[in-house]
């Protein structure tokens, strides 16, 4: 088995993060045409930590992610179900285990997170929650772990805005996008399933719904990159 089905099984789905993790923010760079930076700083902008503050990043890989929700002074944890995915962050950061100088790396699963209830002033996952096997049971257990009244930033893949433009972008999922990871040397059957699970995942309204439905209030989302992905935040009731 080398890469993950649309079922989601989390031993499958973590094992196919661990063989990409080398080249995962290589690949991701390139895919893009570097949209992924510009959607960093977006998310950042919308978490908008300060001093004092504490940010859960889920799904945050190699940590790349984590890095942009400290520059005001926040703290921040990084944390994956990919053990390939963390080991190649810590190296990164200069760590030696799973904790770098500047931010800690943490194994969890978010549909069973290892933080204490309202620990964290904001938590974030970004185009990771597509690959949870519940995506509800994961948007409880962020509600658990978030402060009242703290924020839910989600950025992930989504239904493109433009009809012109989506037949252009759905081929470039299903034909390119494999071909091109593999010229870069990752795994281009990790990003098949990448390009099935964004196929297959709810469009931007029907996300919102799903965070509403888990317990989140004043959820809102916009579009980026004419609905490539889409940003969704949403609070914990106070």
């Amino acid at each position: 088995m080398t890469r993950a089905q649309l079922d989601k099984k989390p031993g499958e789905v973590a094992a196919m993060f661990d063989r990409t993790a080398r080249r995962y923010d290589l690949v991701n760079d390139v895919i893009s045409m570097g949209q992924v930076r510009l959607w960093r700083k977006a998310v950042a902008a919308a978490v908008d930590a300060g001093p004092g503050e504490l940010v859960l990043d889920l799904g945050a890989g190699t940590g790349t992610s984590t890095d942009t929700f400290t520059t005001l002074g926040a703290r921040a944890i990084a944390s994956d179900f990919s053990l390939g995915m963390l080991r190649t962050g810590v190296r990164r950061h200069g760590g030696n285990a799973l904790s770098g100088p500047g931010v800690p790396f943490v194994a969890g699963d978010a549909m069973r997170l290892p933080f204490a209830d309202e620990s964290f002033d904001a938590v974030t996952i970004s185009v990771a929650l597509r690959n949870v096997h519940d995506t509800g049971q994961a948007l409880r257990e962020m509600l658990r772990v978030t402060k009242p009244g703290g924020r839910l930033v989600v950025l992930e893949f989504s239904h493109v805005t433009l009809p012109a433009f989506d037949l252009v972008y759905r081929e470039y999922l299903m034909r390119l996008l494999p071909k091109m990871a593999k010229v870069f040397g990752s795994n281009d059957d990790s990003y098949e399933y990448l390009a099935e699970s964004i196929r297959d995942w709810p469009d931007q309204a029907e996300l919102a719904g799903l965070i509403r439905e888990s317990g989140w209030e004043r959820v809102a989302w916009r579009n980026l990159t004419m609905g490539i992905v889409a940003m969704h935040r949403a609070f914990k009731p106070a």
